[in-house]
């Protein structure tokens, strides 16, 4: 800025002094002019030009005194403009420095709000939050106050996103702020500290009471769903709570405690939860786990089980399910919520896939060598799906392994494909190209239209579990039931029913007319050689269905 102004400074004076030098040059040749004319009027009287004869013309010439003042009126003229002109360029660079300047500020204004703000909410983003943290404790120390810290996360909120898209998530977390600012008093802080996490730090407050008060008027602005483009959306919160003094001193400390607070939310029906030391116990394996689970697909601490799929048509198993499992050898045996999430957030869901189809394929071809016509069916998850290498790899694996294509099955949902309909729709095609099964899990719960659908190349439809463990007590679960069998057969598909856990569930499901059967009622997964075992005891697993 002041480079500038000495810039502009300097172009007022170079316009002066410019100026000043033109009028002087106006000045001499006014004086030429005169000169010129005295002397050609005192050779026209005279018939000569003396010095005499110069002083007559002028004296008896009344013309020529007209002329004498041409040069002061130049003089005159020059210096009046310059200082004009000078004094308007003044005034310009003064009234372009105001302009800069004011410009300047609110450039310098904008850029601490985007430092400090969250851009999409306008919240307060986690650095100001910081700040306003360490200033809040500070002040809380001298008067010896209390103050809260409430984490809040928006649960599935990852499955929305990837469902109805980007911009819907956005538009939810705007309405989620809209609703968590009426609750919020002046005093205290509400802020972005994640994708769909939120922090409220409640000024000198801690009273259990108050605490518990505003926890349930946050839950409360969650039981109204959320309209978004057209869709009704139910959403869910989990909170986590820490406070000072009582849970530490410092700022990282407190954060930290509310996280944990947070996790453990998540893990109850309550939905909240309030920091206490026993929280600190799983934090430590969480993150050793992270780094740990690399190391078990690489030494094959993981194993996969096989889960039958009874198809009641063939009254055989035509196929199993693989499962992930994890042999972990200091918490010993792990289940896929445990370490699935953890792998999709980390970026291990690639190789973690690659293994479990490369394990499932090998397994496989042993089966058919020896005679056993079993397929297996491997789950895809949304990350896995749209890598466009997927198929290529597969295409490796079937050049190595001595199977049919045609014993391999694929399991994607429906939210999977939502994200990226066409690359989705072109990976699975490239795969059912090479003779491979597609099949649709967890079919119900995601948001694909009919006419979607009619365009994949599946050969199956799962209908999801939640529908068939209830539909004996259900009706509108039974007429879901029944809907997916009646519209799978109608698109030319096999209907597989999982969560099959009794007797009488695998009967209905049986009159309703679904092909294959898969649950509890028949097997839990099992390890190659169980299953081995099972089969060989259990040849025909629907023998019993037809007695009754």
């Amino acid at each position: 800025m002041d480079k500038l102004r000495r810039s502009l400074r300097s172009n007022v004076k170079l316009m002066k002094s410019e100026i000043t030098r033109y009028a002087l040059f106006g000045t001499l040749i006014a004086f030429g002019a005169v000169i010129l004319a005295t002397a050609i009027n005192a050779h026209l009287q005279s018939g000569q030009i003396t010095f005499e004869t110069l002083i007559k013309a002028q004296q008896t010439n009344v013309t020529l005194w007209f002329m004498d003042a041409m040069p002061f009126i130049f003089a005159f003229w020059g210096q009046y403009t310059s200082t004009i002109m000078a004094y308007e360029a003044s005034s310009m660079v003064m009234d372009q420095t105001a302009d800069l300047r004011n410009l300047n500020v609110k450039l310098e204004h904008k850029a601490v709000h985007d430092a400090t703000h969250d851009a999409l909410t306008g919240l307060p983003n986690r650095a100001l939050l910081y700040d306003r943290l360490n200033h809040a404790i500070q002040i809380a120390s001298r008067r010896k106050a209390g103050l809260v810290m409430m984490l809040l996360n928006l649960d599935e909120f990852k499955q929305i996103n990837e469902t109805l898209g980007h911009y819907s998530g956005d538009q939810l977390l705007c309405q989620v702020v809209s609703r968590l600012q009426i609750i919020i008093r002046k005093s205290d802080t509400l802020a972005r500290v994640g994708g769909d996490e939120f922090a409220i730090l409640l000024d000198m407050s801690t009273h259990r009471e108050m605490v518990l008060n505003i926890v349930k008027k946050l839950q409360k602005i969650f039981m109204e769903p959320f309209s978004i483009e057209g869709l009704n959306i139910e959403v869910m919160a989990s909170i986590g709570i820490a406070s000072f003094p009582d849970h530490g001193s410092e700022a990282d400390a407190i954060m930290q405690r509310a996280s944990l607070a947070l996790v453990n939310a998540k893990q109850n029906t309550k939905r909240f939860a309030v920091y206490n030391k026993e929280m600190e116990k799983g934090s430590p394996r969480h993150i050793t786990m992270m780094g740990e689970l690399r190391h078990a697909i690489d030494t094959s601490e993981l194993m996969v089980y096989y889960q039958p799929k009874v198809n009641l048509g063939q009254a055989r198993v035509s196929s199993v399910e693989a499962l992930v499992r994890w042999q972990h050898p200091e918490h010993g045996f792990l289940s896929p919520d445990e370490f699935i999430p953890m792998a999709e957030r980390t970026g291990l869901i690639r190789p973690l896939t690659i293994w479990v189809l490369n394990t499932a394929l090998k397994q496989g071809e042993q089966w058919y060598k020896k005679g056993l016509k079993i397929g297996v069916a491997v789950n895809l998850s949304p990350a896995a799906l749209l890598d466009t290498e997927l198929p290529n790899v597969i295409v490796g694996m079937l050049s190595l392994y001595e199977i049919p294509a045609r014993y391999i099955a694929l399991e994607v949902t429906e939210g999977s494909m939502i994200k990226d309909p066409d690359l989705a729709l072109k990976i699975l095609n490239r795969l059912a190209e090479l003779g491979i099964k597609i099949s649709i899990d967890d079919f119900g719960t995601g948001y694909s239209s009919l006419a979607y659908l009619k365009k994949l190349p599946a050969k199956e439809l799962k209908i999801d579990k939640s529908f068939v463990i209830d539909m004996l007590e259900s009706e509108s679960d039974a007429v879901i039931v029944k809907s997916i069998i009646d519209l799978g057969h109608n698109l030319s598909m096999k209907v597989v029913a999982e969560g099959v856990e009794n007797k009488e569930t695998a009967m209905k499901l049986k009159a309703l007319g679904c092909d294959i059967l898969q649950g509890f009622y028949f097997s839990k997964a099992l390890d190659h050689e169980a299953l081995i075992h099972w089969l060989g005891k259990n040849g025909d697993p629907t023998s019993h269905l037809y007695a009754l």
